[in-house]
């Protein structure tokens, strides 16, 4: 199977929407995470997110910018098609299409891995990416944690910090700040690798539920709030040969 049917035909991946935030404490975490080291005062005047599926990090920016929304599934792209400062595309990321220097904001979170080439999509992030933008991402951590759910997932590695580091420099990229995302509490994914299908389903019925049922929406957002919290907190502490998930903030010299 090649990657873009993979893709649209993984409910996990092609039938998320923004309410992934509110009923997933991991994307929750993650996005608010990067909130706070991304800020809304920053000035940003035109973004993409690479990779962004259909819940995308640049929704939840509160600057009025322009928003590009890139992701090689185009079923999960069919929502970002109703604002005039949204820009939807289909396509691979190791061939974009768009102008040098063309973003002064780049998020990919959660992307590279799923990337064979990813050397090639780095290439191309920092070719699109204008001179001091940001780029912003989220990796799998550590190697030795490598495990059937990666695979599942279509993960073709975990990275090491200093390696994503260092292919990021070759491209003029320079880390302005590492940190963790998810801790050794995201190991419970691992549970997913057991009954992949079982699982699809169930996450599809929590999204039904939750957007239909207002009491059971009441009692899910105070349980994600606190389950967000923990997993921050976590990750915050947690030593970082342990994180399993790691964020990355660059600029472009």
């Amino acid at each position: 199977m090649n990657k873009k049917r993979f893709y649209e035909e993984h409910w996990n991946f092609s039938c998320r929407t923004i309410l992934e935030y509110n009923i997933s404490p991991g994307i929750k975490c993650k996005f608010d995470t990067l909130k706070e080291y991304i800020g809304n005062k920053a000035e940003f005047s035109n973004g993409i997110d690479l990779g962004c599926s259909g819940n995308s990090f640049l929704y939840f920016l509160k600057q009025k910018i322009h928003k590009s929304f890139f992701d090689l599934a185009s079923l999960p792209l069919e929502q970002y098609s109703n604002n005039d400062l949204w820009h939807p595309v289909c396509g691979d990321l190791i061939n974009l299409p768009y102008r040098d220097k063309s973003f002064d904001l780049v998020s990919a979170l959660d992307v590279l891995e799923h990337i064979r080439a990813h050397e090639n999509a780095i290439s191309e992030i920092s070719r699109i990416l204008r001179r001091k933008g940001i780029c912003i991402i989220t990796v799998p951590h550590r190697k030795i944690y490598y495990t059937p759910q990666d695979s599942l997932i279509g993960h073709y590695r975990r990275y090491e910090i200093e390696e994503i580091h260092s292919l990021f420099r070759r491209y003029n990229l320079v880390n302005i700040r590492t940190f963790g995302i998810y801790g050794r509490l995201m190991k419970i994914a691992d549970v997913q690798s057991t009954n992949p299908q079982k699982t699809e389903k169930s996450i599809e019925s929590l999204r039904k539920r939750y957007a239909a049922d207002a009491a059971f929406r009441k009692i899910w957002d105070f349980a994600i709030k606190i389950s967000s919290n923990v997993m921050k907190l976590e990750a915050k502490y947690c030593p970082i040969e342990k994180i399993m998930n790691i964020g990355a903030i660059f600029i472009k010299y």
